[in-house]
């Protein structure tokens, strides 16, 4: 009897360590919550197949998802996750069920993360055993379900409709949003596409059902159905069954299933024995497309891998991805990402008159092509030819040859790379030379100081075979070295003639003429600002057509031709990946225009302020690429320029979304009275620093207090000064300063869950912005210190209120 009760209280006792939240049977109450945690408790479906709750990140296990998994399987497959747009939650997140909200998960600090949208007022919800997460009403109807917001993978008894798609995530650790979809469209055709990051827009499909004519509508596809014997189909309108998969062989009661569109973008179906002895995983059973490398070629993306990549495939057919010998990629962790050369492929090359033969070699590939890259066409065409032509060509960085006589010549960057055996040729890649000699500008020597060099040693060896001579002789030579010395000096400073085609940084110096001409008579204009009018233009380069943004300045100042040589000169010296480059320039008579590299995505100004707003990731590296910019310009190049207008009309962005500064060094080319507040003042309203307007000593300090500014508006997406919002929030700095002090800072970032999720960088970015818009100068930061704060490198203090008069007591 004694044990009896003793056995009785044990199960008592057991029954109260058993978690509330833990439920099985699949129904879950309301004011039911899960808290993100190792080993927290999860809602089970009723046979306990399938969880929902959190899951701690791989790679970062203070981040968690809150997912349904496969639960009975040593891998603890994620079949869905919650927030495609921003997945993680931080540790100690709830979730919770709530009666008006449905599903709700915040974070710590009771800010809200994701919620459920839900139709009506939440009864209960249910976990079932075929992984559908599902929320009722009070009528028993559904609420809400996971299958109706399905992420990367479909499973069986789960349709696709009309317009839905699954997204692939951005890597196998990553969740978040990635490049690939499988999408059933509303016209009927079920396709595979990339899309081109960081915006929806989808390119050509890579692969498609053809579900769509438009004279006959009863073909046309109606739903993705996966059944429950896990065989994936495309319904039609007209009820007929479009076979997505070869039907399934192995029974549904020894095999679970699921369909998962993969972050390489292969779309695959896999099956997993139920009862695993721990050694078999997921068996892809059937995949599409047959070959990705060959299937996913766009004419405005970079295909399966990045620029520059190389795509093969592997025994499983997936997508392997590989830069070239002589390139490396852009993000060492992103293995499916970008390359760049590790070598400066620079026309500059030609200008001094370096030997192609000298500084490059070829890397031969056979059956590689990148076949959207193509600027030239030789044939017929000798394979020797071909290389010598490549060779001599400073845009080409590699040559097709294939054929026999078809010699394609290609330039960076390098688009939908891939190795096929159906190519039928070789691809030549143009790669430096291993030893070359380091050059303070680019990191290449200049012939005619090697040349000097060299006729120094052999002087050396002459002065020594003599030395044992006549001392009149030795005289008679010591003198003639130091005559020739003194001509070399001579003609080394000799000063740069007017007329020179190439001043002393190798810009070209363009006739008014060539440049009217090519910009088609200064027609497409790309932008206007306080230094003139920016027009789109194309010139032929060693027969290539490169495209060139042409700035007609505005009246120079008094002795502005000697004023404006020396500028050039001084900004032709600059080479910072953060700055935009000057190819050349024209001065002739009255007019003074400069020529600069054209950058296609435009400004931060239009990117920044636009409907779409960028991801906070991408604005703090922009951030970063200002400060490394300015840093460069203050304290790095060779005579220290000052800005004095930096604005986001000012920052341009490259291919690669990387920040680059423009219009620096202009503002010396300028009268005084020229600016877009028609005063003495340089620069433009809202940056202007506060000793502009006290006659006081200019310096570098004005750049870190426009810098400040700018900083604002990329932490915010909005513009410094907005007349069209409450008085309150009218002047960034001032709105910023206050939600700063009141530490409500979530407010600057407002519906940016991805930056909600980093307040911690939040934080840090707002504080070195309050730091440069100090109204005291000596208190601004030098951008040294300022790149370093924002790395994280250096601590950020608290900063004192930026204009200290206006401070309350």
């Amino acid at each position: 009897m004694a044990s009896v009760i003793l056995v009785f209280f044990s199960l008592i006792f057991l029954h109260t360590l058993t978690p509330v939240n833990a439920q099985t049977g699949g129904n879950i109450t309301i004011g039911a919550s899960l808290t993100a945690a190792e080993n927290s408790p999860s809602w089970l479906s009723p046979s306990g197949e399938f969880a929902f709750g959190f899951q701690p990140l791989k790679n970062d296990r203070e981040l968690f998802l809150l997912s349904i998994w496969y639960d009975k399987i040593p891998e603890k497959t994620i079949v869905w996750w919650a927030n495609g747009d921003s997945p993680t939650a931080p540790r100690d997140s709830k979730l919770e069920l709530t009666a008006n909200s449905g599903l709700v998960l915040t974070n710590p600090q009771g800010d809200e993360l994701w919620r459920s949208s839900i139709i009506g007022t939440i009864a209960y919800a249910f976990m079932n055993d075929s992984g559908n997460f599902v929320l009722f009403d009070s009528s028993s109807m559904r609420a809400w379900e996971s299958f109706g917001n399905p992420t990367d993978t479909i499973l069986p008894t789960q349709t696709l409709e009309r317009g839905w798609l699954l997204s692939s995530r951005r890597s196998e650790t990553n969740f978040s949003g990635g490049r690939f979809r499988l999408r059933l469209r509303q016209d009927g055709n079920l396709v595979l596409t990339t899309i081109n990051l960081p915006t929806d827009y989808a390119n050509e499909p890579y692969y498609e059902t053809k579900t769509n004519d438009a004279t006959n509508t009863s073909s046309n596809g109606h739903q993705v159905v996966f059944n429950q014997s896990g065989y994936l189909y495309l319904q039609l309108m007209n009820d007929q069954r479009l076979p997505l998969t070869r039907r399934v062989e192995t029974s549904a009661s020894n095999f679970y299933y699921r369909a998962t569109m993969n972050f390489d973008g292969v779309f695959i179906q896999y099956q997993h024995p139920k009862n695993s002895s721990g050694n078999e995983g997921w068996t892809a059973f059937w995949s599409l497309p047959d070959n990705i490398c060959s299937a996913s070629s766009v004419s405005a993306s970079s295909g399966t891998c990045g620029y520059n990549s190389i795509c093969r495939l592997n025994g499983e057919r997936r997508p392997v991805c590989e830069c070239p010998r002589g390139y490396s990629l852009i993000d060492p962790n992103d293995r499916y990402g970008s390359c760049k050369p590790n070598f400066t492929q620079t026309c500059e090359d030609d200008e001094l008159g370096r030997s192609p033969e000298d500084l490059y070699d070829y890397e031969e590939l056979t059956d590689t092509d990148w076949p959207t890259s193509d600027y030239e066409l030789l044939t017929p065409f000798t394979e020797e030819g071909c290389r010598r032509s490549c060779l001599h060509d400073c845009m080409c960085a590699v040559v097709i040859f294939r054929a026999g006589d078809m010699c394609w010549k290609k330039k960076l960057p390098l688009s939908n790379g891939r190795v096929d055996s159906n190519i039928n040729g070789k691809a030549l890649i143009k790669i430096r030379k291993g030893k070359v000699p380091p050059n303070p500008f680019d990191r290449f020597p200049d012939p005619e100081n090697e040349k000097k060099r060299k006729s120094r040693e052999n002087l050396i060896i002459v002065g020594s075979v003599l030395l044992g001579g006549s001392v009149l002789f030795n005289f008679i030579l010591v003198g003639s070295v130091c005559l020739c010395f003194f001509c070399v000096y001579r003609k080394e400073y000799k000063p740069i003639p007017r007329n020179d085609s190439v001043a002393e940084t190798n810009l070209r110096c363009f006739s008014f003429k060539e440049l009217q001409e090519a910009t088609n008579g200064f027609k497409e204009e790309l932008g206007k600002g306080a230094f003139g009018v920016v027009y789109k233009g194309t010139i032929n380069h060693t027969g290539s057509t490169i495209l060139i943004a042409v700035k007609k300045l505005n009246t120079l100042i008094h002795d502005g031709e000697k004023e404006f040589k020396a500028e050039v000169n001084v900004i032709g010296q600059t080479h910072h990946k953060n700055l935009v480059r000057l190819l050349g320039f024209c001065d002739e008579g009255l007019q003074r225009l400069l020529v600069y590299e054209f950058l296609s995505n435009g400004t931060l100004a239009s990117y920044l302020f636009g409907e779409l707003k960028p991801s906070w990731s991408l604005r703090t590296e922009i951030a970063l690429g200002i400060a490394r910019g300015l840093l460069y310009l203050h304290e790095e190049c060779s005579t220290q320029i000052i800005h004095c207008d930096i604005k986001p009309q000012n920052i341009l962005l490259d291919d690669y979304y990387n920040a680059r500064i423009s219009d620096f060094g202009l503002a010396k080319l300028l009268l005084l009275n020229q600016s877009q507040t028609h005063t003495a003042i340089r620069g433009t309203k809202g940056y202007v620093a506060p000793e502009w307007f006290r006659n006081l000593p200019i310096t570098v300090k004005v750049d870190v207090y426009s810098f400040g500014v700018l900083l604002l508006e990329i932490i915010c997406c909005r513009r410094s000064v907005d007349m069209e919002i409450n008085e309150a929030e009218a002047l960034l700095t001032e709105w910023a300063y206050d939600c700063y002090c009141e530490g409500v800072l979530d407010a600057l970032v407002e519906f940016d869950k991805e930056a909600l999720n980093d307040m911690k960088k939040v934080t840090r970015f707002v504080m070195v912005a309050i730091w440069c818009i100090q109204e005291d100068p000596s208190l601004r930061p030098t951008m040294k210190k300022v790149t370093q704060m924002l790395e994280g490198v250096v601590e950020v203090l608290v900063p004192p209120c930026p204009c200290p008069f206006n401070a309350t007591n």
